[in-house]
């Protein structure tokens, strides 16, 4: 049984038809969520239990897809959730975990979002799939709309997209347009060109099905531990949509009763490129964008969060908090998950960890809480970034006595 799904914005509250092809509300241009009926989730719950390993598609009955032909998937989810035992130790928290979303077939956990949201593509019937991005999202596009026989257009900032992501969306077949200006400049400008333009298909994370995807990840860290809700999930912000989708997929195994809670969600930012931070510190209602944000990790640095107003509801109704970290503790804590727990991630996801470290020095994370730092992107995203983070190989003739000097 598929529950009844519909669009609601979050600002006025106005319903609409998920039939219609809409990224914001026709009414009032807020942010569009998609609601369920969680009653009839309940239900066929209690028939059909969840069986199975964790993957996206293991909670189907969740995601907002009607004609299960058309999925388009190359089996994202079942990310590994790692208990550091070791890094717990030297942090000084009680327990900690790392949900691994590197492991997603494209490397990041945008996969989630890109199964749910190319099938839509599909439902609605599009030829063509678009998106802005910081490197990931072009990545996870290009993959899936090879995959479902479509035409990818990437919209990337010139020059500030990580050599490993962009290399993906290349030889996945994207057609990759440079734009002279910033990510949240391109965004405009494709959202400007999917609104004008009816056979051509949004899916940059102000799409609302595109979370659906990603709120698996709540639903995995749970399911992994046993129907357990942890004190804490720390989660990297860029463009926001993470931190509120993890925080809908507590949200919605409360109300079915699979689990009597919802953790407190954190969001790190880099120093950088900090707007949802500023507005949580100051107690502000809205946030103020950062005309040229900049920072080391380019998955998070976006100044103008198109789901800035999601993330704070998710941090305030969930009683988290949020935090920013330099470049400097960004490496640094990137090198410590690596060398401590053999966890390669690229930087905007090692801003959890860095993060966790700063909130536990202060205080304002106790060090007895159970806690999940969510570790969005492979280290391989990156790789000139590694490389100039780790220092060069030592080099030596093929001799054995020369090799007994360096060793």
């Amino acid at each position: 049984m598929m529950a009844d799904f519909w669009y609601q914005c979050i600002e006025c509250s106005r319903k609409f038809d998920p039939s219609r092809r809409l990224y914001t509300c026709p009414d009032c241009g807020g942010l569009l969520e998609i609601e369920f009926d969680l009653s009839a989730i309940a239900e066929e719950l209690g028939k059909h239990p969840l069986k199975g390993p964790p993957s996206v598609w293991k909670y189907g009955v969740f995601l907002p897809v009607r004609d299960r032909s058309k999925i388009v998937t190359l089996r994202e989810g079942g990310t590994p959730l790692y208990r550091c035992q070791r890094l717990a130790e030297r942090l000084g928290v009680r327990e900690l975990y790392v949900k691994y979303e590197g492991a997603n077939p494209t490397g990041s956990f945008k996969d989630r979002g890109m199964t749910v949201g190319v099938t839509r593509a599909l439902e609605y019937g599009v030829s063509t799939v678009a998106c802005a991005s910081t490197g990931n999202t072009s990545a996870s596009l290009a993959a899936y709309a090879s995959k479902a026989g479509l035409r990818c257009l990437v919209l990337l900032p010139k020059g500030k997209v990580a050599l490993g992501k962009l290399v993906q969306a290349m030889i996945y077949g994207a057609e990759i347009i440079a734009i002279e200006g910033n990510f949240d400049q391109a965004l405009q400008l494709v959202e400007r060109l999917c609104r004008e333009r009816g056979d051509i298909y949004l899916l940059n994370s102000v799409n609302p099905f595109r979370p659906q995807g990603q709120k698996t990840i709540g639903f995995e860290i749970a399911d992994e531990l046993g129907w357990e809700v942890p004190d804490r999930v720390v989660v990297p912000m860029g463009n926001c949509a993470n931190i509120w989708a993890i925080y809908k997929g507590f949200y919605e195994l409360r109300e079915v009763g699979l689990t009597g809670r919802i953790p407190r969600m954190t969001g790190i930012q880099a120093e950088g490129a900090k707007p949802i931070v500023e507005a949580i510190k100051k107690g502000l209602e809205r946030f103020v964008p950062v005309p040229n944000p900049e920072t080391i990790a380019t998955a998070i640095r976006i100044g103008n969060p198109v789901n800035g107003p999601k993330a704070i509801r998710a941090i305030r109704r969930s009683g988290g908090t949020a935090e920013s970290v330099t470049d400097e503790e960004i490496i640094e804590a990137q090198k410590l998950l690596a060398r401590v727990e053999g966890i390669g991630v690229e930087p905007a996801s090692a801003a959890t960890v860095a993060g966790l470290k700063k909130l536990l020095e202060s205080g304002e994370v106790g060090r007895d809480e159970r806690v999940v730092c969510v570790a969005t992107g492979n280290v391989l995203k990156d790789p000139d970034e590694v490389v100039r983070i780790s220092g060069r190989a030592k080099e030596v003739p093929a001799d054995y006595e020369k090799l007994l000097q360096v060793i």
